[in-house]
């Protein structure tokens, strides 16, 4: 399973979204935060917006402290205008221990910049 996680970021992270979705769909648990998480962030970037924060939100609530997909529904809302909310989610991060981390930095770049990353 570690290996398809693996493969599932480098194809996201490459741009190979849809490619990245065959791998999620062959993932056993689809249940599992992480691969909400990606399911999320893909759909984000092919331009699904609504679909990709279903897909954050379920992996929160599965796992609260997933500070990754806080950052990526972040992102998410900054790309939608919608600081308030990408606010919220910097402080949760920052809350649940993430101050300092990827997650936390990047999403207060966003925040700052109004542009998002694709990793």
């Amino acid at each position: 399973t570690e290996t398809l996680y693996q493969a599932v970021r480098e194809l996201a992270y490459a741009g190979r979204y849809s490619d990245a979705q065959g791998v999620l769909r062959a993932m056993p648990d689809q249940n599992d935060d992480r691969v909400l998480t990606y399911w999320g962030f893909t759909h984000r970037k092919m331009g699904n917006p609504t679909e990709a924060q279903v897909f954050y939100s379920k992996a929160i609530q599965r796992n609260p402290d997933n500070i990754i997909a806080r950052s990526y529904m972040g992102q998410g809302f900054v790309d939608d205008g919608r600081m308030d909310d990408a606010i919220d989610q910097w402080r949760e991060i920052r809350t649940r221990g993430g101050q300092g981390s990827w997650p936390e930095v990047s999403l207060a770049e966003a925040i700052r910049s109004g542009t998002t990353y694709s990793y």
